[in-house]
């Protein structure tokens, strides 16, 4: 023990101090943190929520005319393609065309070698000559007489008519020997040369029509009940850019095929010039359905969800711009086009640009703005 100042101090007095001193400091330490935190929830609470606000671009609606298209796809073909053959047995005495050349109905394009045939009709010609006289004799001597009796008359009438038959048949033939063009049309190919010796049935030449000419394909089942005879038909050509044919439907089939369930269609278009060609590919438009009044919107503008199709529009609420889903029930389309049977109305502003971005009830800014052509 130390004495200070007379008085006995214990030893552990000296060290003491140092431990008050260091509780004071931490004391003082934590007060002034203590401070700090309130002070930054006091900054933090004077913060205001941030509300985004997303740049749009909007198209007024309107009612307008809208034609649905079914385009598919055809294939052409011509109008008639016939190959001729001969009708009577000989050699090929005469060619009169060559392919390539356009012929008219009932124009030659061979004659087949017919010296026995004309004897044949020179004979019965003369035998008909000859019936025929004996004939007029016994009638006038039975009719105007009443010489013979009328089994004599009869058998002259008969014969007589029989040889003219005959004549006639023998006449038919020989004309038959010369091959003639069925119809209007070009010379696309000849099977026999001169000399060739030809019987009835033998191919000889093929022509086509291809003035006016066909264009058929096949529609998907689901129209069956829109598309029919007389519905109206837009056919277009890749290779012949510009060039557009329009007319109807001439048939319709009645039965699907199983295979691709599509039911055939036909048109017939003129084609001067010839340049639509057999074979081609076409591109078949036909109109399925004609609109007067339709609310018609772009489909990039739609957003597909799980219950079908929604779209954004721009509503003025107290002072600001708000997006508002709108649930659809869209018609028939084309292209970028689509019908909107429900959840539209003329007036309403479609977000066309940005409507990816926004959701329902979100703040928008319209930075562009267009109409629709109103019909």
């Amino acid at each position: 023990m130390t004495r200070l100042g007379g008085s006995p101090v214990p030893r552990s007095a000296g060290r003491s101090i140092p431990v008050a001193l260091t509780g004071v400091l931490l004391l003082a330490s934590l007060v002034a943190c203590g401070g700090d935190a309130r002070a930054g929830e006091e900054d933090s609470s004077s913060e205001r929520p941030v509300t985004r606000v997303i740049n749009v671009e909007t198209l007024t609606l309107d009612r307008q005319p809208f034609t649905e298209i079914v385009r598919i796809t055809g294939t052409v073909q011509a109008n008639r393609d016939v190959v001729v053959s001969a009708e009577e047995a000989g050699p090929i005495r005469e060619i009169l065309v060559e392919k390539g050349s356009t012929v008219r109905t009932g124009q030659a394009l061979a004659r087949i070698d017919d010296a026995l045939l004309t004897s044949q009709v020179d004979e019965a010609r003369a035998r008909a000559d000859l019936a025929r006289e004996t004939w007029e004799r016994r009638r006038r001597l039975f009719e105007d007489d009443g010489v013979g009796n009328e089994l004599a008359y009869l058998e002259a009438r008969y014969g007589a008519e029989q040889a003219a038959a005959a004549m006639r048949t023998l006449e038919e033939r020989l004309s038959r020997t010369v091959i003639r063009a069925p119809f209007d049309g070009v010379v696309e190919d000849r099977e026999v040369e001169v000399g060739s010796m030809v019987a009835a049935g033998t191919p000889t030449f093929r022509v086509v029509e291809v003035d006016p000419i066909k264009v058929a394909g096949g529609v998907p089942e689901r129209f069956a009940a829109d598309i029919e005879r007389g519905t109206a038909v837009r056919v277009t050509f890749d290779p012949l850019r510009g060039d557009v044919y329009e007319g109807q439907l001439t048939f319709s089939g009645l039965t699907v095929n199983p295979r691709n369930r599509t039911f055939p269609v036909e048109t017939v278009i003129r084609n001067p010039g010839q340049r639509v060609k057999p074979e081609m590919v076409a591109n078949m438009e036909l109109v399925r359905r004609e609109l007067d009044d339709a609310m018609v919107v772009p489909q990039d503008a739609l957003i597909r969800v799980e219950e079908g199709f929604v779209a954004f529009i721009a509503v003025d609420r107290d002072g600001e711009t708000l997006a508002e889903r709108r649930h659809l029930r869209l018609g028939g389309g084309q292209r970028n086009q689509v019908v909107v049977e429900e959840g539209l109305e003329p007036g309403d502003r479609l977000i066309v640009v940005g409507q990816q971005q926004v959701a329902h009830g979100d703040r928008v800014r319209v930075v562009g703005s267009t109409e629709t052509n109103g019909g």
